[in-house]
């Protein structure tokens, strides 16, 4: 009697495999970060050039996706709890732009081009992001960008060489990394800080990358202190501020958490007494009155009156988007040779510019990010989406509490990269197979 070979039994997975995210998705993510990556990297995207460079980037990203939709043969689109207040602004500075509600349309077109462009770079992470995977990966190339800026300007500070890359000189202003502004530069970091730092703090990182983070986030947190900014100090201390309180709020292994944020501050603090030193306390009381043509303390209270004056003259829909410069020499209440465009005060500028109307639109924004964010931190340590929903509401936390004191928003690459954490922090958990992870 013969026998028959019998194949022994191989039992498969129980849990579903993770559906891959398409590759065309992944590369169109990675296109948008390198985007991003080079906004702050052309001066801070402030010249005619670079600010094309990004609104036809942009486009051409939102072209090929929609190139790829028509192949696959269905429309797709994930939403955003901050698409319906982005529209709603967009809806408004058109009707100013078409009616003729505005001080200088040919200006407020421009803008309403330039706020399209943050849009889209919003859509498309919407769109695109949509794995633990990708999230790990674009963290760690944000993080090593950071650390890589932040040792740039600490090399251009140290050689006092007083130009842009060592090449290019300015009239006026106080270099420091990419940017002509310090605080601009300190924005960025308030916006990227938060990446390295909540990879850092987080489970399921190796040991030699949570060392590697906490370092890349120590570095980059002391040249916002080296900078000489003190908004940017300011908008810091609150970042960890909310940090802490969400650390402590009973999520899990809180005690660890505190361990790695005091290596944090520790590292922070040697880094600033080694590279600071005693100067750096003179540096930052000498900051309004030292030799960078900086607004001084007592100029700006009267920029907020002025700004809270010319709201009174129209107050439901403003001036117009982008019209401030134009229109504020007619109210400006005090003799001064600087040159003022900018409010340094984001929301007086938008009260003034887009009127009440407009300043509800983004208090909507504001508070669809916050409560989106806030139900992703319950399990941030452990879950990857949660995580970056923290490190991007952090960020957008920092640049809110200095848009306060200064003009960041206005600034294109640091405009772009708060949108960009914003769409980050109130995105919408993947359902289905594709959100669970593999066995």
């Amino acid at each position: 009697m013969s026998t028959v070979p019998v194949e022994p039994i191989r039992h498969a997975s129980v849990l579903p495999q993770a559906a891959p995210v398409p590759a065309p998705h992944t590369r169109l993510l990675l296109c948008i970060i390198s985007l991003l990556i080079f906004l702050p990297l052309a001066f801070g995207t402030v010249e005619p050039w670079s600010i094309f460079v990004m609104e036809a980037f942009a486009a051409a990203l939102v072209f090929a996706w929609t190139r790829q939709q028509i192949r696959s043969g269905a429309l797709e689109v994930t939403g955003n709890p901050l698409f319906w207040p982005m529209l709603a602004f967009a809806a408004l500075a058109a009707f100013q732009c078409i009616s003729g509600r505005t001080a200088y349309r040919s200006a407020s077109i421009h803008q309403l081009m330039l706020y399209a462009s943050y849009g889209l770079i919003c859509f498309l992470i919407t769109q695109c992001l949509a794995a633990r995977r990708q999230i790990r990966v674009a963290a760690f190339i944000i993080s090593i960008y950071g650390f890589c800026v932040a040792l740039f300007a600490l090399l251009q500070s140290v050689s006092s060489s007083g130009k842009l890359y060592w090449v290019r000189a300015i009239r006026s202003g106080w270099i420091y990394g990419p940017y002509t502004n310090h605080n601009h530069y300190a924005g960025l970091m308030e916006l990227l800080v938060p990446i390295p730092l909540v990879i850092s703090l987080s489970n399921g990182v190796r040991s030699s990358q949570r060392k590697m983070a906490l370092g890349a986030a120590a570095l980059m947190a002391g040249t916002i202190f080296l900078s000489g900014s003190r908004g940017g100090m300011l908008a810091f201390a609150v970042e960890m501020a909310v940090l802490v309180l969400i650390l402590f709020k009973g999520g899990p292994g809180p005690a660890k958490g505190a361990r790695a944020l005091g290596a944090f501050l520790l590292l922070l603090i040697i880094i600033l007494a080694w590279l600071g030193g005693s100067e750096l306390t003179h540096r930052i009381a000498e900051t309004s009155r030292g030799p960078h043509h900086e607004l001084s303390d007592q100029m700006r209270p009267r920029i907020d009156r002025d700004a809270l004056k010319m709201a009174r003259y129209h107050p439901v829909l403003g001036f117009g988007l982008g019209t401030f410069e134009d229109v504020y020499p007619q109210f400006r209440s005090f003799y001064t040779e600087e040159y003022i465009d900018q409010a340094h005060n984001d929301y007086l500028q938008l009260l003034d510019e887009m009127g009440i109307s407009g300043f509800c639109v983004m208090l909507w924004f504001v508070v669809a990010l916050y409560i989106s964010a806030l139900r992703k931190t319950n399990n941030w340590r452990r879950d990857p989406y949660e995580a970056a929903a923290l490190a991007a509401m952090l960020g957008c936390t920092g640049i809110l509490v200095h848009s306060l004191l200064d003009f960041n928003l206005h600034v294109p690459a640091n405009a772009a990269w708060f949108y960009a954490l914003a769409t980050v922090a109130a995105l919408n958990r993947p359902s289905g197979p594709s959100s669970r992870p593999a066995k």
